[in-house]
């Protein structure tokens, strides 16, 4: 019942990436560098694995995030941006 839950998340963020990309008739870069519009959700979930939380005291830092991971950022709901402390 777990595994059919999380299939179901997945598959629902999968859907709305697509429809994101197709609205706006956009791409972004696929594992070869070139641009695409169908991507797998694994894929971008990859690209954002080097972002690190660095907290200098009460200072909080987000490491190598890219103006191309904050793009692809803004593709997703309000939360995601959120939590990269971009809102």
């Amino acid at each position: 019942m777990v595994m059919g839950l999380c299939l179901l998340v997945y598959s629902q963020g999968h859907r709305a990436l697509r429809q994101s990309l197709k609205r706006g008739s956009q791409t972004i870069q696929n594992q070869l560098g070139k641009p695409a519009a169908t991507l797998s959700l694994r894929w971008v979930f990859q690209c954002f694995m080097s972002i690190h939380l660095l907290t200098f005291g009460s200072l909080k830092k987000i490491s190598n995030l890219s103006e191309q991971r904050c793009w692809t950022l803004q593709l997703f709901a309000a939360p995601c941006p959120k939590y990269y402390l971009l809102c």
